[in-house]
């Protein structure tokens, strides 16, 4: 059986199923006898040390009396519990670290893979402000950020990065005019880069946008596709290739209306022009 890589560093739910992954294997135990000495089945156990699924309460405390581990794998899951990131976004993480090509697509806000640090804590502190989040859960957002980011600088070969942004994306004030001004100079860079095509879909598309929620289409390197979407409770993972067609589809009649790139750059330009 392939053994599923996972960067604990990625989330708090991966954190805890890298420790658990550690912890069975030090006793010498597989996944089995986890399952049978906590009552849940080897299927579950799996999915919780991918970050798969997250740990409940309740495993905790059998994995606790399991492994006499004395209450740690209870504060564990607490981490997960209290976790800023979606459910499903931890897993979503895992695969796009390995994708070859990212279709992206966002509205209201710059997508997070193109946010600069200062915007990213901006709207991480808006979050907080509004009791949405704590401060150490913003801090988490902004650091997964910047792990996102690095891959996508991977060598020898990053990833190819399609971008269609809705129009309010670069419209929406945030974080001040200092913010805003490097946040869309750092977009007229990555529209630079040999790797990345950026895109604005303009208001004047109306009702003809494909989507009305956040989405990205992952193509991995077994050319097999993913997607992932959220709304403000929840993100939702799609693996089955044949679901993700339509999804595809979808996208390439947004590029169709969006912008092109070189128009898409002179807009941007031309709102920095325009800045306070």
């Amino acid at each position: 059986m392939n053994k599923v890589e996972l960067d604990p560093d990625s989330s708090p739910a991966a954190a805890f199923g890298a420790f658990l992954r550690t912890s069975r294997e030090a006793r010498g135990w597989t996944q089995d006898e986890v399952a049978g000495a906590t009552g849940y089945s080897a299927t579950h156990i799996s999915a919780v040390e991918t970050g798969r699924r997250p740990p409940t309460a309740r495993l905790a405390l059998k994995l606790d009396l399991a492994f006499g581990a004395d209450g740690v794998f209870k504060r564990r899951a607490g981490d997960v519990k209290y976790s800023a990131l979606l459910e499903g976004f931890p897993e979503y993480v895992t695969h796009e670290r390995r994708a070859v090509e990212l279709r992206l697509f966002d509205l209201g806000i710059v997508p997070g893979l193109l946010q600069t640090k200062d915007y990213a804590a901006a709207i991480a502190a808006g979050a907080v402000r509004r009791g949405n989040i704590t401060p150490e859960q913003a801090d988490e957002r902004v650091k997964v950020l910047a792990r996102r980011q690095a891959h996508l600088r991977r060598e020898p070969l990053p990833p190819l990065v399609h971008v269609v942004m809705d129009e309010s994306c670069i419209r929406r004030p945030v974080g001040g005019p200092a913010v805003m001004d490097a946040q869309l100079e750092h977009l007229v860079a990555f529209a630079e880069l040999p790797n990345t095509v950026l895109q604005v879909a303009p208001y004047a598309i109306g009702e003809d946008r494909s989507f009305d929620l956040p989405v990205n289409v992952l193509t991995l390197p077994n050319r097999t596709l993913m997607s992932y979407a959220e709304s403000a409770q929840q993100g939702h993972l799609e693996r089955d290739s044949d679901a993700v067609l339509p999804v595809l589809t979808a996208y390439y009649q947004l590029q169709a209306l969006a912008l092109s790139q070189a128009e898409s750059v002179a807009l941007i330009r031309q709102l920095r022009k325009e800045l306070p």
